[in-house]
């Protein structure tokens, strides 16, 4: 009888075992969220000071700091086309206080770098919220003397593989926005890659090339001086910096898209209570005057899409770019 007892206690006691685990782990999940946040928050951004990706994130971080009453620290980790901040995030521990401040760039890393990653750009993270937004707009200089999309078009079909267009670089976004766009119109133009977005703006004006798929913010100084003709905003619905510049499907090319978008992740399994916390700041965030303003200053938009949308978003941009860079036989490891 006693030793029978002894048996199912013996047999027991893994069960016990993983209760008690789970019980300890559900503490001190709760214990951690109860009453976040208790010190500073540290948000990672891959660029260096100064960038577009910086400056929203200091502009989120102040917001987040008065409302959190703790302090909220930007810190700048250049390198590797941002793989190195996202790895020191997907890497963080899970608990609120380490964030990725992303951009579009994020989703196409996959696509760029499976070979090299330590991360799923996707699985990874636990999508917050976006912030802000910079459609693409495609622009053109003194080389070509259009006017509209479809002029435009015509040149660059009167010429197949001749008409230039500058990016970025190799794989960067203007890069994906400008071979989706040919690829959706059954066109082809001579992409002429640069080592960064300035010198492809004085490019474009000074006729050295004839367009380049940029971000508003990159250019927005230019067109609205004269000096660069903007052809059409790749988004849903015209910029309200530039409201006479039409959407690609008002110029008749419909089904195009290419924002370029800001956004806050979190190592995956971070708590849901840090989550919907920086989700009601990422609310306040967009529809403060000052930050609207601050964003408006570089081309952009506020934007909040949170949560589950912003993790749909993630995962299908991704599949995107692999599918693209596949097509294109682009690879960067």
């Amino acid at each position: 009888m006693g030793r029978s007892i002894s048996m199912k206690f013996s047999n027991a006691m893994p069960k016990i075992a993983a209760l008690i685990a789970l019980i300890c782990c559900c503490h001190q999940a709760f214990s951690q969220t109860a009453t976040w946040p208790t010190k500073p928050i540290r948000i990672v951004v891959g660029f260096s000071a100064g960038g577009p990706t910086d400056i929203v994130a200091r502009a989120f971080a102040e917001q987040a700091s008065r409302t959190l009453g703790q302090p909220v620290v930007v810190e700048n980790k250049p390198g590797a086309n941002t793989i190195l901040a996202a790895e020191a995030v997907a890497a963080a521990p899970a608990d609120g206080y380490t964030l990725l401040m992303a951009a579009t760039n994020h989703t196409m890393i996959p696509a760029l770098y499976s070979a090299r990653v330590k991360f799923d750009a996707v699985k990874s993270f636990a999508p917050v919220c976006t912030l802000a937004v910079s459609p693409t707009i495609l622009v053109t200089g003194t080389s070509m003397n259009v006017k509209n999309l479809s002029g435009f078009m015509q040149q660059v079909r009167e010429a197949p593989g001749k008409r230039t267009y500058g990016t970025a670089g190799l794989g960067s976004s203007g890069h994906f926005a400008s071979e989706q766009f040919l690829r959706m119109v059954g066109l082809s133009m001579n992409h002429i890659p640069y080592k960064g977005a300035a010198q492809v703006v004085t490019d474009v004006m000074g006729g050295q090339v004839d367009s380049s798929f940029a971000t508003l913010g990159s250019v927005l100084p230019q067109v609205q001086s004269g000096k660069l003709t903007a052809l059409a905003v790749a988004s849903a619905k015209r910029s309200t910096l530039l409201p006479n510049v039409p959407t690609f499907a008002e110029a008749g090319v419909k089904g195009y898209s290419a924002d370029a978008w800001y956004g806050l992740l979190a190592p995956a399994g971070t708590p849901v209570a840090a989550l919907q916390a920086l989700e009601k700041i990422s609310a306040q965030f967009a529809e403060q005057a000052s930050s609207i303003a601050k964003l408006q200053g570089l081309g952009m938009e506020p934007q909040h899409l949170c949560r589950d949308a912003f993790g749909g978003m993630l995962e299908a941009d991704t599949k995107a770019y692999v599918k693209l860079a596949n097509e294109l036989n682009l690879k960067l490891d």
